[in-house]
This record gives structure tokens, sequence and C-alpha cells, in this order.
């Protein structure tokens, strides 16, 4: 039995880092794919979980010379305050490392011909140096040297290779020169140590920024209610959330956080849902509808009863969605990936070169010279800035989208959703707001006979179409009888006995194939569907009775929303199973050009094929309800689901709208294309930095110093431009 779970991963520093435990997880027997994400330091891993385990999965991880950890839904708390820990220590050991490398990187003023500034002699003195050099090198920058050790013993490199051997070859030649020349001998002391505080410095800054771009699963989880006023043998107590139970009844306050969701029993209130769906209007709630639970209850008190607690809940779904979205892998990353795998190596031979170069061409037997430049070289390449390029903005681009009501279901599909060429879009439920309801009745006997009659057998029916004519009924006060041998017809169509007689009820051409003569009311239907609405038929014993015309209401935003589509260069469709006159008048109403009319469900998957057949640039978005066209949204290139905060939505489609709003369309489209463009910037000044900075380094124009602390800032500055994501405005 196949089960994903994801793991936090402590003691990575690179990308060299992930790629190393991705390949020795993907080795065990049992696992099917492992992602581990550099940003987020979690390990997502599919395994098979009947011949291996978590444990074992973490003791692995162990054996690479990493820790891993289970994540579980309660312990987000505890990780916060784990890495909030390190920091701190890390912090700490940056303070003790910046006092101990001060009086050296003054000395370095020295070097540069600063001589108007007070050099005392102990400051130049090689034993003195030492001593302030050695904690540095060896204690503070341990972790280094443990990292080093770690990708050697895998026959690989990493980001700690490169600093340890640039910080070692400083340090070592200082101590030679010490030794052989004395207290006044020319030193590199204050490079080994200048740039493990400044390498510090920037893995706290990493650390904040990146924490900044994971915020997003932070501020869902905040918005949750952390107790509940429940009702038990008749007394109402207030209990930790996770002692909520299903069918447990619920008293919300105005003001208050709805707990869980659930049905209003009693009570009527504005219910601010813009934390879940992204929309800022208040939904009015009343008895019967379903309230979200982290949803703020703004006027009334409301009476609820528990459907869905803990992992149930939507809230919990969404956490889930945006991790799964931050954790997966992106296509564009196996670009970064390939590059990291190699780069370590390539700039340890850069190095050498520099060196040989230097010591034996340009600058003969200068071996201080030879080795400060390839130390340049060294420490100024790093693949951090590579690795972090492309999930920072991932994090930053899906938590987002989550803020605003879109949910990405894996990092490929935040990056193919801004490249659709064309979508296609249901009619009912997406276009429309899928609550028809009728709007003329034409029959051959009294109005409400003939209603009742429809309505008796529709009851039975689930169909959008046949709850508005049972709905109908009952706002007219008719009674409704008990039908016998009620079924669905296939094609289009439903049947019962009632009152001993036969009576069937379908679209005309439904009618038609089952040699139903609707002649009688050819004109009306006509005419109604020129008019957009949808008929049905109903016969009696194979005699038309009548007919009954629907309309469904166009979403208020729909035209506005296709337009805009429109205007960024994709191409809108419609398809629906509506006759050809009621689409042609619904698609003529929110302009889009093309249509494909009295489509059943299995065949708007045969569009969608068809249409990416057409041709190989076609990327296509089909939009629907989740449901009704699952088909046709797993064939699509991205299937969007009009969730409206549905469990279809979120847990099939490859990208859910919680918001039931067109509106969400364009965001996904906007922020898909915003974070693809972020992380396009990342990769290109990564590359660029490291393209140019090291043939500089090797020219000769960059201490060692500048060079560890513009790699430091690398990271910081791809991470800081993948934070602009989180101002995105809609």
């Amino acid at each position: 039995m196949a089960e994903q779970k994801i793991f936090d991963i402590t003691g990575m520093t690179c990308a060299n880092c992930a790629l190393r435990i991705e390949k020795g997880l993907t080795k065990l027997d049992g696992v099917k794919s492992a992602t581990v994400n550099l940003a987020m330091e979690t390990a997502t891993v599919l395994y098979d979980a009947s011949r291996i385990n978590a444990p074992q999965i973490e003791t692995k991880v162990g054996d690479l010379g990493y820790k891993a950890r289970e994540q579980k839904d309660n312990d987000a708390d505890q990780r916060a305050e784990e890495r909030h820990r390190e920091y701190k220590r890390t912090l700490w050991l940056w303070i003790i490392s910046a006092i101990l490398s001060a009086p050296l990187a003054y000395t370095m003023f020295a070097h540069l011909g600063l001589t108007f500034m007070p050099m005392p002699d102990i400051l130049m003195n090689a034993w003195f140096q030492f001593s302030l050099a050695a904690p540095v090198q060896f204690i503070i920058g341990g972790r280094f040297y443990l990292g080093a050790w770690r990708a050697l013993k895998d026959k690989s490199a990493n980001m700690d290779t490169l600093v340890a051997l640039g910080t070692s070859a400083a340090f070592f030649y200082s101590l030679w020169m010490s030794l052989t020349h004395g207290a006044h001998a020319h030193l590199y002391y204050e490079t080994s140590a200048v740039l493990v505080t400044l390498i510090l410095l920037g893995k706290l800054l990493e650390a904040r920024a990146k924490g900044k771009t994971s915020s997003a699963i932070g501020k869902l989880l905040e918005l949750q209610a952390k107790t509940a006023t429940v009702e038990r043998d008749g007394e109402l107590l207030e209990i930790p959330i996770e002692d909520v139970r299903v069918a447990d009844i619920l008293r919300v306050k105005s003001g208050e956080i709805i707990p869980v969701d659930g049905i209003v029993l009693d009570g009527l209130s504005s219910v601010n849902e813009a934390m879940i769906t992204g929309e800022s209007m208040p939904v009015e709630k009343r008895v019967g509808d379903y309230v979200i639970g982290s949803t703020l209850n703004q006027l009334g008190a409301l009476k609820i009863q528990a459907e869905k607690v803990g992992r149930d809940t939507m809230l919990s779904k969404i956490v889930r969605a945006v991790k799964e979205a931050q954790g997966n892998r992106a296509p564009i990353q196996r670009f970064a990936d390939r590059v990291s795998a190699i780069f370590t190596p390539t700039v340890i031979i850069a190095a050498t070169i520099t060196f040989i170069v230097w010591y034996f061409f340009v600058d003969k037997n200068n071996f201080a010279r030879a080795l400060e430049y390839s130390i340049a070289v060294l420490v100024i390449a790093c693949p951090c800035a590579l690795g972090l390029a492309t999930p920072t903005s991932i994090m930053a681009g899906s938590g987002r989208a989550a803020e605003a009501g879109v949910l990405f279901r894996g990092g490929a599909h935040l990056e193919h959703t801004g490249t659709v060429t064309k979508i296609a879009l249901d009619k009912t439920g997406t276009i429309t707001l899928g609550e028809p309801r009728v709007t003329k009745i034409v029959a051959n006997q009294e109005e409400n006979k003939f209603l009742e009659m429809a309505a008796a057998v529709e009851n039975s029916s689930e169909h959008p179409l046949a709850q508005a004519i049972v709905s109908l009924a009952k706002d007219r006060g008719l009674s409704l009888e008990n039908v016998s041998a009620f079924r669905v017809i296939p094609g289009g169509g439903v049947e019962a006995q009632f009152q001993d007689k036969k009576v069937m009820i379908g679209s005309p051409r439904f009618m038609t194939e089952k040699n139903i003569d609707i002649s009688a009311f050819e004109k009306n239907i006509l005419s109604l569907e020129e008019e957009g609405q949808t008929v049905v038929v109903v016969a009696r014993n194979n005699i038309t009775e009548g007919v009954i015309a629907l309309s469904d209401t166009i979403r208020p935003e729909a035209k506005e929303v296709i337009e805009e589509i429109t205007q960024m260069g994709i191409e809108t469709i419609m398809i629906t199973g509506d006759n050809e006159r009621a689409a042609a008048a619904i698609a003529s109403k929110v302009k889009i050009p093309r249509f494909f009319a009295a489509v059943k469900p299995e065949g708007k998957a045969k569009i969608i094929r068809d249409e990416l057949s057409s041709s190989e640039d076609v990327v296509i978005a089909m939009v629907g309800d989740g449901i009704n066209d699952a088909p046709a949204l797993a064939v699509a290139s991205v299937g969007i689901a009009m969730g409206g905060g549905s469990d279809i939505a979120i847990e099939t489609a490859d990208v859910a709208l919680l918001a039931n709003d067109l509106h969400g369309l364009t965001r996904a489209i906007k922020i898909s294309k915003l974070t693809m463009r972020n992380v396009r910037q990342n990769l290109f000044w990564a590359l660029a930095y490291n393209t140019i900075g090291i043939p500089i380094a090797a020219a000769g124009f960059l201490a060692p110093w500048v060079a560890g602390a513009a790699m430091a800032l690398s990271s910081v500055s791809v991470t800081l431009n993948a934070l602009r994501l989180q101002r995105v405005k809609f």
C-alpha cells in the first residue's frame, strides 16, 4: 500500500545535500519517489508501506549524515520552537565569531594600505591572530568540516567542502608561516575567520528570509480556534479543539472563530470567509447552511453541528495542499539540480587551475598570492543560491495563492497554469451559478397540476434542473406524491410511475430519440431555446403534456473575467450539455467565441483530447465543478475546479478555486506567471553571479573576504527576491 509522508530534515547546507538525500532515499527498497526541498528543509517520500516504514526512512537519512523526523499535524508549534532555538544558537555563535574576528578584520585595513589608522603591534602578532582565529575555524566553523566529511564519505562534495577547503587553506598556510617566519609573517588568519563569520551571517539572514517565504502555512494554522464551546449532557463546556467529535453541537458567539466545519442548526449571522476563500465580502449564514472552520462569525450567534473535525476540516486539507505544492518539485527545478550536481567539483577544479596559473605562470613562485586567489574562487562559488532559486519562489507563490483562495496541488501545476493557451469552461456551475430556476411552464392542463406531476417525479433526482422544479412546487405549497419505479435513463432523462401512469421527463432531443412526439410544443421549445433557456419536456404514457423552461443565472463576474483572459492572449471555449440555441445565447452574453453544445459528460474529455491533439503548442486548462467534469479535468493539461470549498475539488483537482468565483481563475494564472518569472530571475542571477564572479576572483580582483561576503549575500538576495511574491495584489 502506497503512503506519502513528509519528513523534517536538519543538517542540509546546500542543494547538493538535498540531492544526496534524494538519491539515498530512492535507493531504498520500497521507496517509489523522494523529493527534498532545501528551502523548507523537508523530504516528501512516497513509499510502499508493506516493504518499508517511516523509522527506516529516518534511519537512512541519519546514515547519510543528516537528521529526519516525520511531520505530525499537531507538532507545528514544536517544529517552530526547534527552528527558533537553532536560529538563536547560530546567532550566538555568529556574535562570538564576530567578536573574535573583529580585530582580525581590522588588520585587513593594514593590508589595504590604510596607514592613517592606528595599528597596535599586538594585532599584527602571529600568535595573537592564531588565538583568535583557531576557535572560529575549528569550534564555530566545525559545522563545515562535519558537512564536508559527510559528503566525502558519500563520495560527493557540497558547499561545506568549498568553505572547509578555502578557510583551511588560509588558516593552515598562516600557521605554517607563523611557525617558519616568526611573529610578524605575512598571514591570512583574518581571511579564514572573517569568511566563517560572513558565511554564518549569510545563513542567519537566509534563515529569516526562508521563514518569511514559508509563513503561509503558519498564517493558516494561526487561524484555527484553540477551544470550542460544546453542548454535552445539557451543559456548555469549553474544551480543546482536538476533543471536538463529529456530531457535537457547538455554540459560536459573535466575534468568535468557528471551530470546525459543520451545519447551522439555529441562528442567523454573517461570516467572514476571507481567510479561506480570499473573498472579503461576508457571507450570510442561516439554518441549513454549511460553515467552514477557522472563518470568523461576525454578527449573530450560531448553533452548529460538527461534520468535519481534525484532519478532515477544510483548513487541514488546505494546509496539506499547500505543503504538497511547496514540497513537490516543479519541472524547472530539474535544470538547477543538474547544474548543482556538477557544480562543486567544477569549482574545485577551477580553484586548482587558478592556483597553478598564478603560481607557475602569472606571478611565479608567489605561493601566497596564488593561494589567496584560489581561495577567492572557492568561497565566491556557492550552489546555495542555485538550489534555493526555485523552491523559495514556489513556497512564496503557492503561499500567496492560498491566501487568495487558490490551491495548487503541486509545483508542476503552479508552473503549467501560467502557460495555458486555451481554457475550456463548463457552463453550469462555472460560467453560471449552477442554481437554475423555472422561468416558464407551457402545458395542456392546469399549470399547478402539471407541476405537481413533474415535481413528484423529479423529487427523486439530484440533478440541479430537477431540484429547481421541485423547489418551485414547494414554494407554491403543492403536495408531492410518492412515485414508484423511478429510474435515470442514460442519455439525459428520468421516468417513474405516477398515479399508475408512466411519466418521462427529459430534453427535447432525448424525448425525440425515445420516439415521443413533441411537435405540439415545437414552437414554444424553439422560442424558449433562442432566449437561452433550457427546456425539459414532460410526457405521460408517451404523450407530451407540456414543457418547462429553466434558466441559470450567469455569474456577475463571468463576462469581465473572460474578457480579461482574452486580453492575456488565451482562447476561451465553453462546453455544455445544453442545446445549441441555449448554448449560443449564453456564449454570446459572456463573449466566448467558440462553444460545444449537447455534450454528454464522457464527450467533454474527448473534446479536450481533440483540442490537445490539434497542435503541439496547445496547453489547455479545463474549468469545472470537480465532480461531473472529472474525466475532462483529468485529461486537460491543468484541471481547475470551481470548488466553492468542496472536498472533491481540493482532493482531485490540479488547481482548486476555494471561492465560488471566477476571479480565482485569473488569480491562478497571474500568480503562476509571476512565480515562474520570479524563478527565472532567481536562476538567471544565481548563474550570472557565479559565471561572472568566478572569473573575477580567478583574475585576482577580489579579496577572499569580499568573495565570502558576496557568496553569503547571494543566497539572501535570491530569497528576498522570492519574498516579493507575498506582496502580489489581486
